[in-house]
């Protein structure tokens, strides 16, 4: 299978192969368990924490980890969010995400063709949540992100595609270069 990626953080070169499996992980993963302490104790002790006041990243380690263990347990088929790339169908959907990230600051190098030797999932962004300090919540709302089934709220969906397994760049198609520094 086919697929576009805007490379952001930093560059990538033709015939690159990047693997994402259970050995090999993505920096979410590392972000994620770097706030394992304060997941446990927050898990342990909710009434210590106010969930509108949580820090970004414990947020979001709460979420990936309720996300995972969903996956794990009920779709290992999918790529783990934590071992993976998010790609785009399609180059125009990908030239959208490169230009919304070089507006908003992030370093953003180019678009790239890849060819995926691996899993794939298409999912719903918007069904992203902010990690809560109720563990059964947040199993909940995983549960919903990987079922995947239509939505019936008013927020327009947000395609995301994930993939895993053994991905080479096999063309570079448009240098963006915006926000780098240096």
């Amino acid at each position: 299978m086919y697929a576009f990626h805007v490379v952001t953080d930093r560059p990538m070169y033709l015939g690159q192969k990047i693997i994402f499996d259970d050995s090999h992980h993505s920096g979410v993963y590392q972000r994620v368990y770097d706030k394992l302490n304060a997941v446990n104790d927050i898990y342990d002790n909710p009434e210590k924490y106010d969930e509108t006041k949580l820090e970004h990243h414990t947020s979001v380690a709460l979420r990936e980890l309720a996300l995972e263990e969903v996956r794990k347990k009920k779709y290992p088929q999918y790529p783990s969010r934590m071992s993976c790339l998010y790609v785009s169908k399609t180059f125009e959907e990908a030239k959208n995400w490169g230009k919304y990230f070089a507006e908003i600051g992030r370093p953003t190098y180019s678009i790239v063709k890849l060819e995926i030797q691996g899993n794939c999932f298409i999912g719903d962004a918007a069904k992203c949540f902010d990690g809560r300090t109720d563990k059964a919540e947040n199993l909940r709302l995983a549960e919903l992100y990987w079922e995947n089934g239509s939505d019936k709220s008013d927020e327009k969906p947000i395609e995301e595609m994930l993939v895993d397994g053994i991905i080479t760049v096999v063309e570079i198609l448009e240098e963006i270069n915006a926000n780098l520094n240096g």
